[in-house]
């Protein structure tokens, strides 16, 4: 790894770790780039250099949560259903810990003029986050999308899911479910989060059972 390159991992790893310190449970536009930029102890200039705006490090928290979620399934495998219910649990234990964060995300996902491109992970930051891990630069980052799709594909061939619909269809309604369920439980002020998304997944999947 190269000192330059090493150096500018390290950086947007601060300043995505220090962005979760901070903000806690409030929300992501109640967090000011000062703040971040005091405690990282960078400048404004350095970190829009690496995030050309503060809501860049929602979309690289995301890109991490996805690249977390891969090393996982690696490590454990999982096919069709118990994927689908995988990649749910863990979005409810995120949006218990960091409400703020996920919420800002979804609302910034939605944001028309967002561009509609990953935010990128390099191989460097990758090494940093799992050191230990010798394969961790063939691990791909798959979309949430994506791994729906996977993991629907699998669901159809284990004939966990009977109906004659589209993979496409099914996967856009896991989607729906997945980013709605964060927005209605905060409408509603529901808890525990994992009971209820799940209530959700399992009202969808009988739709196609």
């Amino acid at each position: 790894m190269g000192l330059r390159k090493e150096k500018a991992a390290r950086l947007k790893l601060a300043v995505l770790e220090n962005t979760l310190k901070l903000i806690g449970k409030k929300p992501f536009d109640d967090l000011h780039v000062d703040e971040i930029c005091a405690k990282v102890k960078i400048s404004k200039v350095t970190l829009f250099k690496y995030f050309p705006r503060k809501e860049d490090i929602l979309l690289y928290y995301f890109r991490i949560w996805c690249l977390r979620r891969a090393v996982e399934l690696r490590d454990k495998p999982k096919e069709g259903l118990s994927g689908i219910y995988f990649l749910f649990d863990r979005l409810s234990e995120e949006s218990e810990t960091y409400p703020g964060i996920i919420l800002s995300l979804f609302g910034y996902v939605a944001d028309f003029k967002r561009t509609p491109k990953p935010f990128p992970v390099k191989g460097e930051e990758k090494k940093l986050i799992f050191p230990d891990r010798d394969d961790i630069l063939s691990v791909e980052i798959q979309s949430v999308d994506q791994m729906f799709e996977k993991f629907t594909l699998e669901a159809i061939f284990k004939k966990e899911i009977t109906k004659s619909t589209s993979t496409r269809d099914i996967t856009l309604l896991l989607n729906s479910v997945f980013y709605g369920s964060v927005v209605t439980a905060h409408i509603n002020q529901i808890s525990p989060l994992k009971i209820f998304f799940r209530k959700n997944l399992e009202l969808a999947l009988k739709g196609v059972q």
